[in-house]
């Protein structure tokens, strides 16, 4: 079980929606998290891609010195990069970091920011085009000299100089929940992620894929993309679910919903059905809040309770198929340690987090003493 956190380069703070509690999202509060992550013993971080973020390879590359082991999932847009492009950053990235790179897909699902720019294909000929993107980037890093006249990309004699530290190329991840979507997995990913949905409707998502997979003689793994509020008890992760939108009035939910509604994308269709634009039936599964999704597009969901309840609700997930669970939380530097410290020692293999396996004194020494260490459940 691989358990990712997040860089929120979009914004940061304890209130959705709000103002108060912002957070300046600068270098130096993007390095704390980043070795937050990386001391706590976070797999990797997804770092979001879009017009309202900071670019996410120049962001990544700016954090690998600040880091030892963290891994950094970045994005790739095909039909705004050129895939021999992508390949080289890739190669470099992997390089300079020495392994570290994972590659996030992201086709784009928002028409207003696509054209924005300077890309005008439909939904379906998005993926069309991301799946002849992928076949270059993928054969170039792989060391191939290709060619491709295709109808969305045309190179010719294509290559990289340099090749990636990852063999033969950094692992590929993408979401998607549309037909479309649900085929470019099948056919080139390495990692399908799913949002948070309702276990029964991951399974069916889990299935479809690995079906499609099959008829390419291939198999897919398996994430989730979730936020996560965990405390001491499950009734102050609930009371702090609820804080963490009641600033929130209705005409802020009314335009963020419309704003959404625009997108063509099928993940964000659903993600907005779970709620409906309302606040009072937001627990859409046993401990899975929909609250996040009111104001945020994208992932919607947060996972809330107790240490040992979030981890069962993990492990339902797994059960299904799924090894990687990407995670966020408001605000960012803060929840790092929270979920280290309550959800991790519910875990398999996670211990106490970075500090326990490096074997070093954790915790205030009380009188002179250690305090006995608590053990990790299995």
């Amino acid at each position: 079980m691989q358990v990712f956190w997040f860089f929120p380069t979009h914004g940061d703070g304890r209130y959705l929606g709000s103002a108060e509690g912002a957070r300046t999202v600068d270098h130096d509060y993007l390095t704390q998290i980043a070795r937050a992550a990386d001391s706590l013993g976070f797999d990797g971080a997804l770092i979001p891609t879009g017009r309202s973020c900071e670019d996410p390879w120049v962001t990544a590359a700016s954090l690998i010195p600040a880091t030892r082991r963290l891994k950094f999932l970045v994005a790739v847009r095909p039909g705004i990069m050129q895939p021999t492009v992508a390949a080289r950053m890739a190669a470099s990235f992997d390089r300079l970091s020495q392994g570290r790179l994972l590659v996030n897909v992201v086709a784009g699902g928002d028409a207003t920011e696509l054209a924005g720019d300077g890309s005008w294909l439909s939904h379906d000929e998005r993926y069309e085009a991301a799946s002849e993107f992928l076949q270059v980037w993928k054969g170039v890093l792989a060391g191939d000299t290709v060619s491709l006249d295709g109808k969305h990309i045309k190179v010719k004699d294509a290559s990289v100089l340099y090749p990636p530290v990852s063999k033969p190329y950094p692992p590929l991840y993408f979401g998607g929940s549309s037909d479309a979507a649900h085929d470019l997995a099948a056919e080139h990913v390495d990692v399908y992620l799913t949002w948070g949905e309702p276990p029964e409707e991951v399974a069916k998502k889990i299935a479809d894929v690995k079906a499609r997979a099959a008829r390419h003689g291939r198999t897919v793994r398996f994430g989730i993309r979730l936020h996560v509020i965990v405390r001491e008890s499950n009734e102050a992760a609930w009371a702090a679910a609820d804080a963490l939108i009641i600033k929130l009035d209705d005409a802020t939910i009314a335009a963020a919903q419309k704003t959404l509604a625009r997108a063509d994308s099928e993940g964000q269709r659903r993600m907005a059905a779970l709620h409906g634009g309302r606040r009072d039936q937001l627990e859409i599964a046993p401990n899975l809040w929909a609250g996040i999704g009111l104001v945020r597009g994208g992932a919607g969901t947060a996972l809330v309770g107790d240490g040992p309840t979030v981890a069962k609700r993990m492990q339902e997930y797994a059960e299904l198929g799924i090894d990687t669970f990407v995670f966020s939380g408001y605000p960012h530097l803060d929840e790092a340690y929270r979920v280290a410290e309550l959800l991790f020692p519910h875990l398999p293999g996670r211990g106490l987090g970075a500090a326990a396996n490096d074997g070093g004194p954790a915790g205030e020494i009380v009188a002179n003493q250690l305090l006995p260490r608590q053990s990790a459940a299995s």
